[in-house]
């Protein structure tokens, strides 16, 4: 009582495959990057926002590091007085 052979009818059709390594491999890195960005835009309600503010912020400090002074003139002057 209780044979569980493929040989019997019907169980051939139970048995789950496993998909090939290299889709599992895909599947799982799909996954990996998906918690990620889940992650990172957790607690955040505009993401996009977020994004245009940060590459504000980067091209300020950009252009704030190549601007000098011109001539070596530029810049606040303290008055000892």
């Amino acid at each position: 009582m209780g044979l569980c052979l493929p040989c019997l009818g019907g169980a051939a059709d139970d048995v789950v495959e496993t998909p090939d390594p290299e889709m599992k491999r895909r599947q799982l890195a799909a996954a990996a990057e998906k918690r990620q960005q889940e992650a990172s835009s957790r607690g955040i309600k505009n993401p996009q926002s977020v994004e245009q503010k940060k590459k504000k912020q980067e091209e300020t400090e950009k252009w704030s590091s190549t601007e000098g002074p011109v001539g070596g003139r530029g810049g606040l002057r303290w008055q000892v007085g």
